[in-house]
């Protein structure tokens, strides 16, 4: 174990307690959510402040380990899904279970094709719009807590009222990130059959491949043979 695996670990012990803060009757004295919605909201953003830290301190410090790669992935995994999930409990009107089904079906698929990648000997990296995806996650769920206490934030209201729709954002939001888990992901899974057909291509090959040079190593044995034989036929014989 090193420090990055342990940073990838208390974002991983930080799902329940996420989970725990959202559900407990314990913040039920607080009628309006704030202190419920204000806690879960920094847990989430400091995980997911951990998920680029693991990942920098791990090649930084030269500490990228099996156990790592198999932990950060699974613990985003489990963080998202388990944020979503809730949530779908909790403000269905903001978060709806196809939202839910659609995001958890979206990981499921990536990791199964992962999964087959590392069995076939190759990696796929993760593109630009894998990353965004990443950030964009983050914003709705944040924004799907906070919309469980506030419609909306007015700024200034004495002078120049600015206006920010909590609930809105939040919205538009989770189906930007739908969109954008959706596009993702057939990106991932072309760049995944690209590599797979070529290695089904070169499975095909290699055993023409063998023939041919086995059949010319039999032509060249014959053709010593029957130089040998031509040069003394007296032993031949």
């Amino acid at each position: 174990m090193n420090l990055p695996n342990y940073i990838t670990l208390s974002r991983i012990a930080s799902v329940p307690l996420i989970i725990w803060v959202l559900t407990t009757h314990r913040f039920d004295a607080t009628k309006d959510n704030t202190l419920r919605v204000c806690l879960a909201s920094g847990i989430f953003i400091l995980a997911s402040i951990t998920d680029g830290l693991d990942g920098y301190l791990a090649r930084r410090r030269q500490q990228i380990t099996t156990m790592g790669m198999l932990l950060d992935p699974l613990a985003d995994k489990l963080m998202i899904a388990a944020a979503y999930i809730t949530l779908v409990r909790l403000i269905p009107d903001v978060v709806s279970v196809w939202v839910a089904v659609i995001i958890v079906g979206r990981e499921f698929l990536i990791s199964g094709l992962r999964a087959i990648a590392a069995s076939e000997g190759f990696t796929i990296e993760a593109s630009e719009l894998g990353k965004l995806k990443m950030v964009i996650q983050i914003v709705s769920v944040v924004a799907a807590i906070l919309a469980m206490r506030w419609n909306e934030w007015v700024f200034f209201p004495n002078s120049f009222p600015i206006v920010l729709p909590v609930r809105l954002v939040a919205i538009m939001a989770i189906w930007f990130m739908v969109a954008v888990s959706i596009i993702s992901a057939i990106d991932y899974f072309i760049g995944f059959w690209k590599k797979i057909d070529k290695r089904v291509e070169r499975r095909r090959r290699r055993p023409f491949i063998l023939s041919r040079k086995k059949k010319k190593a039999l032509e060249a044995e014959a053709a010593a043979a029957q130089t040998a034989q031509a040069e003394n036929p007296v032993k031949a014989n």
